[in-house]
């Protein structure tokens, strides 16, 4: 079970007290890695779960919407188990208004779990991985992120805030051994209660998403920088592209409008590694589609 390269590795799983979280922790455990179980109310049942079937784990109740939370938490992983291998932002709360009448408490406290959470949490484990040369951070986006929703649109900022933190990650962490990559999970939780139809509820188990995290957070992780999208047995890749589009050195309002269509063609496309990838895209003679 330990071929993937998990086994003896640490890991802090935010959020992990039920749903995508709690999955996430358990299928860790069961491939030998310690976890730190991150959660404000029930993280100990989890870890009563893993302890009971043979793994080992500790609970962890400190916010992520602190600095100083995130800190503990990554100091409790490397007193109770001697490094931070792992870091799965998961942690997460849903205040849905159509934004006509969302309010800034809405907004704000949204923005506070999911992504300066994030931060607060990824930037302690970075600095103690970027000192071992070894580390994998996962983060959890979304569809609404990637695509939009309606009456998400503090959720979505958030979740499309992860994605250009992964990116920005991923570049940082090349050459450290550390890879970064996000999730865009489909899962019934309690957090999606009400949201999915009776029949995507079914098929939409928590435990359906947990091995791309576990692959995503092994020695074997085949990939950083990506976004892969997972939900009711399939795993898709979801990129950011650059298309073609169309040149000339004097461009005008009227030649624009004319060769809109050459600009939203979209059966030529580069995915850019880098915001630097795709500056320079901008001034390329060809584009090499891939």
């Amino acid at each position: 079970m330990s071929e993937v390269g998990l086994k003896g590795r640490v890991a802090l799983v935010t959020g992990a007290g039920g749903g995508l979280g709690a999955s996430h922790a358990k299928l860790l455990a069961s491939y030998g890695v310690k976890v730190v179980v991150n959660d404000l109310r029930s993280a100990q049942e989890v870890v009563d779960a893993i302890t009971a079937a043979g793994g080992e784990a500790v609970a962890d109740e400190n916010s992520v919407t602190t600095a100083e939370g995130g800190l503990a938490m990554v100091e409790r992983a490397v007193a109770e188990f001697g490094s931070i291998d792992i870091v799965v932002n998961n942690a997460g709360v849903i205040r849905d208004k159509s934004f006509a009448g969302m309010t800034e408490e809405m907004i704000d406290l949204v923005l506070a779990v999911h992504l300066k959470g994030a931060f607060n949490v990824t930037q302690p484990a970075y600095l103690r991985m970027r000192e071992q040369g070894y580390g994998r951070i996962i983060n959890t986006s979304s569809g609404a992120g990637l695509f939009g929703n309606f009456g998400q649109a503090n959720y979505a900022a958030a979740k499309a805030g992860l994605l250009g933190f992964t990116r920005t990650l991923a570049v940082e962490g090349a050459g450290k051994g550390i890879k970064a990559n996000a999730i865009a999970p489909m899962a019934y939780t309690p957090m999606t209660d009400g949201l999915l139809d009776e029949s995507a509820a079914t098929s939409s188990r928590p435990e359906l998403v947990s091995p791309l995290v576990a692959l995503l957070a092994s020695e074997s992780c085949p990939v950083t920088g990506e976004i892969i999208t997972a939900g009711a047995g399939r795993v898709m890749r979801t990129f950011i592209a650059t298309t073609r589009g169309y040149t000339n050195p004097e461009l005008t309002l009227e030649d624009l409008r004319a060769h809109w269509d050459e600009v939203m063609a979209s059966d030529e496309y580069v995915v850019p590694a880098s915001a630097l990838e795709e500056q320079q895209l901008l001034y390329a003679t060809k584009l090499t589609a891939r």
